[in-house]
């Protein structure tokens, strides 16, 4: 199948091409940073998904993982660009499924404000995209993770307390890898044929660690 991972050069988007790729699939990958890995069926195209239009041939899988932690951005590139971007992307007659990966914060509200109600508005949109593209037999999810080990967290990970804080909010003791959100994904996408407008949280048991005091 033809896919294409938005956020492509690094984090769960790196890895979310390298599983596509290891599976045998054609991927494009779309980033602001030059490409991380060279294979004979990866194309990659630098880019703002604000503007950006990629001509993908019989476009199957479309992953929007591109995002930013920037306040000031966060509502023009995850929310609005996101979708933007999806809508200049659905015309294939043969996708088969689209995929955001939204946050366990659009859940929780546990972050910045801007970036919870970005990531919180994709999972809304997605919901509403599934409803649009049902009569087509198209798949769309969103996955939230919670704590992932990826560079754009490292002013935590090279943090020793700062990172067992963290891990100590978790069921599970720790941060879920970059794979296992691409495993997820590949999934979601590529398996999945009954799974739709639904949000898969993947945060290690943060939401549901409580103390019950009786």
């Amino acid at each position: 199948m033809n896919v294409l991972v938005t956020g492509a050069s690094r984090g769960i988007g790196l890895a979310a091409v390298q599983k596509y790729l290891r599976e045998g699939h054609a991927v494009w990958g779309v980033d602001l940073r030059p490409a991380a890995l060279e294979h004979p069926a990866y194309t990659h195209i630098r880019g703002d998904i604000r503007t950006l239009t990629v001509a993908v041939p019989d476009l199957h899988i479309l992953i929007n993982n591109a995002g930013t932690l920037a306040e000031e951005d966060a509502l023009a590139v995850n929310l609005a660009g996101t979708m933007a971007f999806t809508e200049r992307h659905l015309d294939s007659p043969a996708l088969r499924s689209v995929l955001f990966v939204a946050s366990a914060s659009a859940r929780n509200g546990a972050e910045f404000p801007r970036y919870v109600a970005s990531k919180a508005g994709l999972v809304g949109y997605m919901k509403n995209l599934a409803l649009a593209l049902s009569k087509r037999g198209v798949t769309v999810n969103s996955v939230s993770p919670g704590g992932v080990v990826t560079p754009a967290n490292d002013h935590i990970l090279n943090d020793p307390a700062l990172y067992r804080a963290v891990k100590a909010e978790t069921l599970l003791g720790k941060w879920a890898a970059p794979e296992e959100v691409a495993d997820l994904i590949y999934y979601m996408t590529a398996v999945n044929r009954s799974i739709t407008g639904e949000d898969i949280l993947m945060d290690n048991g943060e939401q549901l660690k409580s103390n019950f005091i009786w």
